[in-house]
C-alpha cells in the first residue's frame, strides 16, 4: 500500500504543478465543445431528442468523457518520461511487487482524469442541463470507471513505447477514433450498420450513453439520444470489465518484462 501511496501521491504533484499540462487537458475539450456545439447550434437535431435541446447539450457528455481521456492517458505518458530518466529502473529494482507499482500508476492517472471531468462537469448548468442526486451519483461512477480503463490502457501503450512521439501518434491513430465511435459526435441510429456494431462494442459508448440518459433524456427514462440506452448495471459492468481487463494487462505486461 506504501508503494501504490507514494506513487499515486507523486502522479497528483507532477500533474498539478505543471500548469501547462492542467491547461492543455481541460482547454482543448473546452475549445472543441464551444467550437462545434456553437456551430452545429440548433441545425442538428438528434433523433428521439426532446424539444428544444441543441447541440451544445448533446455533445457535453462526449466532451467530458474526452476531458477524461485526454488526462487519463495523457498522465501515463509519464512512464516513458520515467524510464528515460532512470526513475522507473529504480522502482523495478526496489523489494516491491509489480503489482503495487502498476496500481500506483494507473490510480494515479485515474484520479487526474476524474478531477478533470468532475471540473469539467461543473459546467453542466451553463449548458442548460440539469441533473438529480441519485443520476450525478451514477455518472461519477461513470467517470471513475472510464478513467480507471482508459488509464489502464494509456500505462500498457506506454509500457510499449520509447518515445513520447510514438506514444502520440498511437493515440491519434486509436483512442481518438475510439471516443470518436462512442456516439460523442453523433448518434448511432444514422449511423451505417457496420458502424453502430462497432459503436455497441465499444466500451465508452456505454459511457456516453449512461451519461446522455442522465443529462439530457432525464433519471426516470429508458432511452437516451442514441436511441435505447442500456439499463444503469450493463454499462457500469461493461466499464468495470473494461477497467479490470486493462489492468490485468497492464500487470501481464509488467511482470512479463522481468522475463
Amino acid at each position: 500500500m506504501l508503494v501504490v501511496w507514494t506513487l499515486w501521491q507523486r502522479e497528483l504533484v507532477r500533474f498539478y504543478r505543471d500548469k501547462a499540462r492542467v491547461i492543455g487537458a481541460l482547454v482543448p475539450p473546452l475549445i472543441f465543445w464551444v467550437a462545434i456545439g456553437a456551430g452545429l447550434g440548433d441545425s442538428f437535431r438528434p433523433p428521439g431528442a426532446p424539444a428544444g435541446m441543441n447541440y451544445l447539450q448533446y455533445f457535453f457528455p462526449g466532451t467530458v468523457l474526452l476531458v477524461v481521456l485526454f488526462t487519463s492517458v495523457f498522465a501515463t505518458i509519464s512512464l516513458i518520461e520515467d524510464r528515460r530518466e532512470g526513475f522507473l529502473q529504480s522502482v523495478l529494482v526496489a523489494p516491491v511487487p509489480r503489482f503495487g507499482i502498476v496500481a500506483g500508476k494507473v490510480l494515479g492517472a485515474s484520479t487526474l482524469g476524474f478531477l478533470q471531468g468532475l471540473l469539467f462537469l461543473s459546467l453542466a448548468p451553463a449548458a442548460g442541463l440539469r441533473i438529480d442526486l441519485p443520476a450525478l451519483i451514477f455518472v461519477l461512477l461513470l467517470l471513475g470507471l472510464s478513467s480507471a480503463g482508459l488509464a489502464g490502457l494509456g500505462f500498457w501503450i506506454a509500457w510499449r513505447l520509447n518515445s513520447t512521439q510514438g506514444f502520440h501518434s498511437v493515440m491519434n491513430l486509436f483512442l481518438i477514433p475510439m471516443w470518436m465511435m462512442s456516439g460523442a459526435l453523433f448518434p448511432s441510429s444514422g449511423a451505417p450498420a457496420w458502424m453502430r456494431a462497432v459503436i455497441k462494442l465499444n466500451p465508452l459508448s456505454y459511457a456516453v450513453a449512461g451519461m446522455q440518459n442522465s443529462f439530457i433524456a432525464g433519471a426516470s427514462t429508458g432511452s437516451s439520444v442514441m436511441g435505447a440506452a442500456p439499463p444503469r448495471p450493463v454499462c457500469l459492468l461493461v466499464l468495470a470489465l473494461f477497467a479490470g481487463a486493462t489492468f490485468l494487462a497492464c500487470v501481464f505486461s509488467a511482470r512479463r518484462g522481468d522475463q
